[in-house]
């Protein structure tokens, strides 16, 4: 079998299967998938997908987990995937949207973050019900049927059944979650963090910058990521700029000399000192289980 090249996107990676994804949504058809991609890739939308049968191993910013029937993963973008190891009788639905396709002709904003979706920073696994998970397929089902029957105000209606998708998603989590005493603006201010060390962390790297633009001092900003997340400002700018060296490294368009100078590092051995404090491998060996 000749090597899957290492898609950068979920963008590319459907396009692998033939799935043009330039819609601002995307349902998957439920069918048996034959050949996964091998190498990591980041998403670039939500994605919401719950198992129908079977189970799949996946590795998710590179931390191993499995899925198995009536359990789901939601996901923001940024989110690192690989496939592991799939059952034969592995089936899943999924669905993929872009946030500005939701947010689209709403006078009170939608936050998505505000729903408390994801548990580990970008993204969620959840073991269901068979009664939830039917009924959630027949909202998907119901969207689908909607998608195929173009009228007026179908994607009006698309958009709002999306959301009462994802309303149900947030019911469930917060039902499963353990009493969370956290205050709400400042879970809101530690997604604002995530969002913008994900937009300038190729650029920026220190603590104070994004402290500025969230208009909160430096320690300010420490004690609220520490109560949300359990870490400091700086792990997780470090969690985010390792997701991006996996990415590059798992392709081989540039050099590791050229991805330590993106990644805003100074010298070749000060990347080098930085992946294996995070991994235990060098770059080089780390790249060499994706580039024959």
């Amino acid at each position: 079998m000749d090597k899957i090249r290492a898609y950068e996107n979920l963008q590319e990676t459907l396009l692998f299967y033939g799935v043009n994804t330039h819609q601002p949504y995307y349902i998957s058809s439920g069918n048996l998938i034959l050949k996964f991609p091998e190498s990591p890739f980041r998403m670039d939308f939500y994605a919401f997908c719950i198992c129908i049968s079977g189970e799949i191993e996946l590795k998710i910013d590179q931390n191993e987990y499995k899925i198995t029937e009536n359990s789901f993963l939601i996901s923001a973008p940024t989110t690192i995937v690989q496939f592991v190891k799939t059952s034969r009788d592995f089936r899943m639905k999924i669905i993929f949207f872009h946030k500005n396709y939701l947010l689209k002709n709403t006078v009170n904003a939608f936050s998505i973050e505000r729903l408390d979706l994801f548990k580990n920073s970008s993204f969620t696994i959840e073991k269901s019900t068979k009664e939830t998970t039917l009924h959630l397929l027949m909202l998907i089902g119901y969207l689908e049927s909607k998608t195929k029957n173009k009228q007026r105000f179908t994607e009006d209606i698309s958009r709002t059944i999306i959301m009462n998708i994802l309303l149900e998603i947030a019911n469930l989590i917060n039902n499963h979650k353990k009493e969370n005493h956290i205050q709400k603006q400042d879970n809101q201010l530690y997604y604002r963090f995530i969002e913008l060390v994900q937009t300038n962390i190729l650029y920026q790297k220190k603590v104070n910058f994004y402290a500025d633009k969230l208009c909160i001092s430096h320690k300010y900003l420490i004690s609220v990521i520490k109560k949300t997340s359990g870490k400091t400002p700086h792990q997780i700018i470090d969690e985010i700029l390792l997701k991006e060296i996996y990415i590059l490294l798992s392709d081989s368009e540039n050099n590791i000399s050229e991805i330590a100078f993106i990644t805003g590092f100074n010298s070749l051995s000060a990347f080098g000192r930085f992946f294996k404090k995070h991994t235990t491998l060098c770059p080089l060996d780390y790249r060499k289980q994706f580039i024959s």
